[in-house]
């Protein structure tokens, strides 16, 4: 009996197609079906048994194809699999290259990497370099100290008094409308000669200190010139300092005024826009100054909270954020989940009109006050403040008014003096040096982490009094993220070990994965946006970056989290020492894949720290070749350049040898670095022809393993590639790549097409083969936003790579990876062919008679059979589809969104979603259309009945809101975009959600149906054994109707910054902070609280000045829209 075929409203032409009956079209599938696992709606997946796939027949008279049968399309995979692995084997030449390193067993040796000997001398060795910065930064600290006792204040101190080099001098005389160019007051500036210094990366001079004053302090006032005064002193323990240790870098002392003095002197690097840098705000001032933090804030949203008063509002509690550390806590909400147990208080952001609240605090607070209460008073209004003010009074806090939006940064800031009080009345206990996370230097370091001492004011008023509590500043010494690097191992790790540190929170102080955004040339330039981390570093996106905002990336996510990991992250946090060894699931370095591997971790504290370190080895990393070349190199006193396997480096031998790249590292220190890797190989060269081999300024490991790998790759060119012919199979390029930095590619015409890292640790192809067994697939990268590849020259390629692993004295390592670059036209021809019933391509292609039945195969009947190869990214490799040919490398979901979540729903792909938090997003530009008008306090009847509501501060907002609206009419409209020329406009710091797909636990071989009706697929999907490929044979879809749910694997931007934020509240992670907090004093003197005076205006008067400012007022520029994006001018 016939079976007639599927219809979709009309029939397709071409050859009847006989199908399987399905619900609605005939008997259903027996019970031994098997089902989708349940879950949301999504189209129907019935997988058949084998035993259901019978052959069809058609009716007689008429030739009909049925979908190939499971036994075909497993035959389909073992050629499929056997034509990859005898390329591989012929061209590869893995067994080859074990033999070539046997044969030169005597040039190497196989050293052992013991973890806990590793990370304990790592540790040891960071915890010098630190103690040499914590006893320079002790005698900056106690020398501030007696200098500023040791000082006679001057209340007629002049600035022509006081000699100092302004740091910003030179860029305000370059302004003709700086206020200090316009007062004359430069008499005072020394003017200094620079040098450049490599370890500054500026320009320094080491006789002098630089100051640096906020620009909204004035410098002439009696308060800062009394600073520069005593802080002068400290000029010569700075040079004492640099004398003894000549490593250090940044020597800051922050004061609590907003002065800032470093050495060496240099000239400030003022940003194009306003320069709001005040030393006060920064990550290491904030955690010097003060013990951690448990802070909530309450802020006032009554009726009266509009207008101007609301912005003041929001923009005071950003601004007090900035004021917090990594080891402070805060909360909107009436309790803390987690919480440092140190300096708790309560910020109150408020009109004014509160009532005192006394016996709430006299009944959770008194006696002992342990929380301190800050209230501000917000906006111009004449409510009664006296209840703010005995709030803080009463509460050991501060009372604060913030009047305007000149008023916030510095009334938003000096709470930290309050919290100082403790730390001072403490004494030597307090004197604790704390390490900072990593944060951006703001003189251009770079990532650095600063060492912090308090300062403490130490004079009393006269014989018999108090004592002093207030702080005098913040003693900083900056070290180098990449001098701490250097301590550590690298390339004899391999390409997947890696050394990490994390401090008291859990961020992480050193990761591979730490690469935040950070601006070219420093923290307060604009411009091109850099990843750092890299060898090279690679332009991002144009951004000014946030250089206030310290680097918090949490070890759970610069990796992918698991239970291990948090285990292993607690246990660091509490200094303990430790090992394990886990299965775990790693990106791959381009973040398109996820493998699950091996590791095995290894940790340690840094004693007289807050740091814990940490090892990642791969279980094949536990060995690594070192080369031995003694006999060529130590008994021949000549250059480099003379010594055998050398000549294979230079271009002249490409032709015939294959071209070498040679990775991007330091091996001696005048080696000239380059991004382009001809010139950094001729830099190379050049420099080789002087040195001789036992020079004390290379590094021997590197160069001597260079020059073994450069041979023992070459001789793989004379064993196997040289005599091969690359076009029989299809082949553009045959390639190796090494552990000491070698990538030779064969022939030398290929090397132009060649787009893989020079560096093999940082290509993404050289680190998945070390971590996969067996052939590992990589098409070329395509983003579903750029256009489709143009395969023109046939210049596109497939790599495919595999690791070559030996086994020496029972000691098993990976030391190479090779693999052949697939002719992508020519290898999709061919999969055809080997998806098919011929057995080669000459043979004729089988034709169906009139009165004969056949199984549909990838050649004859591609239009209607869909043949395609998956890697285990779900990124298409290979198509019997011409026109997906330029679709290659796309993920799958983009070419056949139904078949893939079809492969998705059946557990062949499992999903693995993460977040990354270093990312740089494009601002949403707000529309006009949508956006909703500014919020206005509606007064009731009751309230125009009320005469005290007229003289009240909602009547006086009220007020103000409709004489705006009467001049400028666009008050109650949308804001346009901002200008493009606004930093706030900008790129910024964002959160990005990553989808990566992986194999899932299938690995059978079976058949599936994907029932939509009428529409419904037959599809097979196999694994290809010692492959990351996935074979998938389906029907072609006749009609839309099927179409479900897309799966997404591009970055997508998250809305609300990351997984839902209420969620992580309620599961926080694991922290402990500094282990010390001085809160509490019984000495403290509290009287000092911001007692101020106010009054209530009258209205009339207040009504008379606003419309004398109003009437004085400029006609506001109306909006103008261009081409490209709005913009207020």
């Amino acid at each position: 009996m016939a079976v007639p075929a599927r219809t979709c409203g009309a029939s397709r032409p071409g050859p009847a197609r006989t199908a399987l009956p399905w619900p609605g079209r005939g008997p259903r599938p027996g019970p031994g079906a098997r089902r989708p696992p349940s879950g949301p709606p999504r189209p129907l997946l019935l997988l058949l048994p084998p035993l259901l796939l019978l052959p069809l027949f058609a009716a007689p008279g008429a030739s009909a194809y049925s979908f190939p049968q499971q036994h075909t399309m497993q035959h389909w995979a073992r050629r499929l699999e056997q034509e990859i692995d005898g390329v591989m084997r012929i061209f590869g030449g893995v067994q080859q290259l074990r033999e070539i390193y046997k044969d030169n067993r005597n040039l190497f040796e196989v050293q052992e990497n013991e973890p806990q000997k590793l990370v304990e001398k790592v540790a040891g060795d960071i915890e010098s370099l630190l103690d040499r910065k914590v006893q320079a930064l002790k005698r900056l600290a106690d020398a501030a100290e007696n200098f500023q006792k040791a000082h006679r204040w001057q209340d007629n101190i002049k600035e022509e008094d006081i000699l100092y080099y302004d740091a910003k001098a030179d860029a305000e005389l370059d302004d003709p409308e700086s206020e200090d160019v316009e007062r004359g007051s430069k008499a005072s500036t020394l003017r200094l000669d620079f040098v450049e210094d490599s370890n500054f990366k500026n320009k320094v001079n080491y006789s002098y200190t630089a100051v640096q004053i906020p620009t909204d302090i004035y410098k002439g006032s009696t308060v800062i010139l009394n600073e520069l005064n005593w802080t002068e002193a400290l000029e010569n323990v700075f040079i004492e300092n640099r004398r003894q240790d000549p490593t250090l870098l940044w020597q800051v002392f922050g004061s609590a005024t907003g002065v800032t003095r470093y050495y060496p002197a240099t000239p400030w690097r003022a940003p194009k826009k306003i320069d709001l840098y005040d030393v006060r705000r920064r990550p290491w001032y904030i955690q010097g100054a003060s013990s951690p933090k448990d802070m909530v804030i309450i802020v006032d949203v009554s009726g009266s909270v509009s207008g101007l008063t609301l912005k003041l509002m929001k923009t005071s509690v950003c601004e007090m954020l900035d004021t917090l550390s990594d080891d402070d806590y805060v909360n909107v909400a009436s309790s803390n989940i987690t919480r440092a147990n140190c300096n708790k208080m309560i910020m109150m952001f408020t009109d004014g009109g509160e009532d005192r609240v006394q016996d709430v605090f006299e009944k959770y607070n008194w006696p002992n006050r342990t929380v301190r209460v800050f209230t501000f008073s917000v906006g111009q209004h004449n409510y009664d403040v006296t209840p703010l003010q005995w709030m803080a009074c009463a509460n050991k806090g501060y009372y604060f008014e913030i009047p305007s939006i000149g008023a916030i940064r510095i009334n938003t800031q000096e709470y930290l003096d309050v919290l100082g009080r403790p730390m001072v009345l403490a004494g030597k206990e307090a004197k604790q040096v704390q390490w900072t996370n990593v944060y951006e230097d703001a003189l251009g370091l770079g990532l650095v982490v600063t060492g912090t001492l308090p300062v403490f004011n130490l004079t009393q008023d006269g014989p018999g009094e108090k004592k002093n509590q207030l702080i005098l500043g913040v003693m900083g010494i900056d070290v180098a993220l990449n001098d701490i690097k250097r301590l550590t191992p690298n390339y004899t790790l391999g390409a997947n070990g890696y050394v990490f540190a994390i401090d008291l929170n859990g961020y992480v102080l050193l990761h591979p994965n730490l690469k935040p955004q950070v601006s070219q040339g420093g923290g307060q330039e604009e411009g091109k946006l850099y990843r750092m981390g890299t060898p090279d570093f690679l332009p991002c996106l144009p951004q000014t970056t946030n250089f206030r905002e310290p680097v918090t990336l949490d070890f759970l996510d610069a990796e992918l989290e698991d239970e291990n990991k948090e285990e292993i992250r607690r246990s660091m946090i509490d200094g303990n020492k430790g090992h394990k060894q886990i299965r775990t699931l790693v990106k791959s370095l381009d973040e398109r894949y996820v493998d699950e591997v091996m590791r095995n971790y290894t940790w340690v504290p840094i004693r007289s720290t807050n740091y814990s370190l940490g090892l990642v080895l791969p279980p094949y990393s536990t060995f690594y070749l070192q080369a031995n070349l003694s006999d060529q190199i130590l008994q021949v006193k000549l250059p480099i350049s003379k010594l055998k396997d050398f000549e294979f480096l230079l271009p002249s031998s490409f032709e015939s040898e294959g071209h070498v790249f040679i990775a991007p590292r330091e091996y001696c220190k005048d080696l000239n670095a380059s991004d382009n890797n001809t010139e950094f190989l001729k830099n190379f060269i050049e420099l080789m022809e002087k040195v001789t081999p036992d020079s004390k300024q290379c590094n021997n490991f590197l160069l001597h393993n260079l020059i073994l790998d450069t041979g023992i790759t070459q001789q793989l060119v004379e064993r196997v590639w040289r005599d091969q012919d690359l076009n029989t199979y299809s082949l553009l390029a045959v390639f190796a790549a090494t552990d000491g930095g070698i990538t030779r590619v064969f022939p030398n015409k290929a090397a132009d097409d060649w787009t893989e890292n020079p560096e093999p640790f940082n290509a993404s192809f050289y680190r998945r083969s070390l971590d996969n067994h067996g052939y590992v697939f990589k098409p070329p990268h395509q983003d579903a936003l750029l256009r489709p590849l143009e395969l023109e020259n046939d210049t596109v390629g497939i790599l495919v790579s595999t690791a070559v692993e030996l086994s020496l004295g029972g000691r098993t390592l990976r030391p190479a990876v090779v693999g052949v670059k697939l002719d992508l036209e020519a290898w999709a021809e061919k999969f055809k062919v080997l998806a098919s019933n011929r057995t080669h391509q000459d043979q004729p292609q089988k034709q169906c008679g009139p009165s004969s039945h056949c199984e549909m195969d990838c050649e004859v009947n591609n239009e209607d059979l869909l043949c395609v190869l998956i890697d285990d990214g779900g990124f298409l490799v290979l198509s019997n589809q011409n026109h997906q040919w330029d679709q290659v490398g796309r993920f799958f979901s983009e070419v056949d969104a139904n078949l893939m979540l079809a492969l998705y729903n059946n557990s062949f792909y499992t999903r693995k979603e993460s977040y990354d938090y270093q990312a740089a997003c494009a601002p949403q530009p707000p529309g006009n259309l949508g956006a909703a008008p500014r919020g206005v306090f509606v007064p009731t009847i009751a309230d125009f009945l009320n005469l005290a509501w007229w003289t009240s501060a909602a009547a006086w907002s009220l007020f103000q809101q409709l004489l705006y609206g009467l001049i400028y009419h666009s008050w109650f409209q949308a804001d346009p975009a901002e200008a493009e020329g606004n930093p706030e406009a900008r790129e910024s710091s964002c959160v990005m959600k990553q989808t990566q797909y992986y194999f899932g636990s299938v690995n059978a071989s079976y058949n599936a149906i994907i029932d939509c009706g009428n529409c419904s697929r037959l599809f097979h999907a196999q694994r290809l054994t010692n492959t990351n490929l996935l074979f998938v044979v389906a029907e072609k879809p006749l009609c839309s109707q099927c179409e479900g749910g897309r799966l997404l694997q591009k970055e997508t931007h998250c809305p609300a910054d990351g997984p839902e934020q209420c969620e992580l509240v309620q599961r926080p992670r694991y922290r402990r902070g500094p282990h010390i907090c001085f809160d509490y004093n019984a000495t403290e003197d509290t009287s000092d609280c911001g007692r101020g005076a106010s009054f209530p205006p009258s209205l009339g008067v207040l009504v008379s000045l606003q419309l004398l400012l109003l009437l004085g007022l400029p006609p506001r520029p109306q909006p103008q829209v261009h081409a490209h994006a709005s913009r207020r001018v």
